[in-house]
């Protein structure tokens, strides 16, 4: 029932499209579904396939990092409770900071592909900290009870009861934080400083005014920031399969 819902819903954003393109509405701005089809047909793998995997690899990079990074602060604020304010602080600030003030001067100093790794990992950061710390304090205390009536302390605590309690929330935060990624690696070629990825692929089109060939990179862009999704919700299925089977 749920993929029959998904499929008429995509059905639905079709029809729309053509209809929306059909009508000319935007002054003509829309193209219609086939010609986007087409248009990226005849622009071929050797536009979008280069592209393509520049801005996987940045997101990527960004995504292991800032991942990493909010998952070792998260396990430090269970295991050391003074810290919390400070590091949620710090998270917020990662969040409401401006990321567009921030990649040029990131540019600036590092050049390069710098800017698209670290606004990537920005991107991650917040969603998956706040996640993780949630899993890791939803552990069952009578487990946790158990572990320290045998002697165990804090770090005996935390691999053997709170890390698999935190599976679930934490990869809740990741399905999140793939998409991100995306965004965060697209913005951070925007900026400048690489001749390559979606989103300088995005810039050449809109600057040419090829309407059809920007709806199509930005297709493409859709299309990495589900395929993030999708392996992350695979990886959570294979590692959590009895949060599967409490939703049946």
């Amino acid at each position: 029932m749920k993929r029959l819902g998904g499929l008429l819903g995509v059905l639905g954003l079709l029809g729309v499209w053509w209809l929306a393109a059909a009508l000319e509405l935007a002054g003509g701005t829309i193209p219609s579904p086939w010609t986007v089809v087409h248009t990226m047909y005849t622009d071929g793998w050797q536009l979008y396939g280069p592209n393509f995997e520049i801005t996987a690899i940045g997101a990527l990079k960004g995504f292991l990092w800032g991942n990493a990074l909010a998952i070792g602060l998260a396990v430090l604020v269970v295991l050391i409770p003074p810290i919390e304010s400070l590091a949620t602080q710090l998270a917020i600030l990662s969040y409401c900071t401006p990321l567009l003030a921030l990649g040029p001067i990131i540019l600036v100093v590092f050049g390069g592909r710098t800017p698209t790794v670290f606004l990537a990992a920005m991107y991650c950061f917040f969603t998956t900290m706040v996640g993780t710390v949630a899993g890791l304090r939803s552990a069952d205390p009578a487990s946790l009870d158990l572990v320290r009536a045998y002697g165990g302390g804090r770090w005996q605590q935390l691999y053997r009861v709170r890390f698999i309690a935190a599976l679930p929330n934490t990869f809740a935060a990741l399905k999140i934080a793939a998409p991100s990624a995306v965004l965060g690696a697209i913005i951070g070629e925007y900026l400048g400083g690489v001749d390559s990825g979606i989103g300088v692929a995005l810039t050449a089109a809109q600057t040419a005014y090829n309407v059809p060939r920007t709806w199509g990179m930005a297709i493409a862009a859709a299309a990495l920031a589900g395929l993030g999704y999708a392996i992350v919700a695979l990886a959570a299925r294979l590692a959590t399969p009895w949060t599967a089977e409490a939703a049946r």
